[in-house]
């Protein structure tokens, strides 16, 4: 059974910059993809950025070239940097984690990751 705890959420002007953690534990050694998800109210959760164990990434269109996507797989951890951020960006952020694929696979949808973090709020003010 693998655990996952995101921090570090806050309130942010637009512009400013805030870095998201999640930490794995149980089971860890079998966690091959590592994404986040956000959901802002009212609307259905989205893809925002996923990491393949070898290191590979993806984005969604909307958060290229302002997030990054790291993870320290020596202290089971998956980070998100996240710069420039916008209202827009307001949500619930989730931490993902796949135990099925493999050291090479990523994927966008939700359906791919077995377990989920509770949420991190960020919100952005204008």
């Amino acid at each position: 059974q693998v655990q996952l705890v995101e921090s570090g959420g806050g309130l942010v002007q637009a512009g400013g910059s805030l870095r998201l953690s999640c930490a794995a534990s149980g089971g860890t050694f079998s966690i091959y993809a590592m994404a986040w998800f956000r959901q802002a109210p009212g609307k259905k959760r989205e893809f925002v950025a996923a990491i393949k164990r070898s290191g590979g990434s993806t984005y969604a269109d909307s958060v290229k070239g302002r997030f990054t996507i790291s993870r320290d797989n020596a202290k089971n951890t998956v980070y998100l940097q996240m710069n420039s951020l916008k209202p827009e960006d307001t949500a619930v952020y989730y931490c993902a984690a796949d135990i099925k694929g493999s050291i090479w696979s990523v994927s966008e949808r939700e359906g791919t990751y077995d377990y989920w973090g509770q949420g991190t709020q960020v919100t952005v003010s204008s």
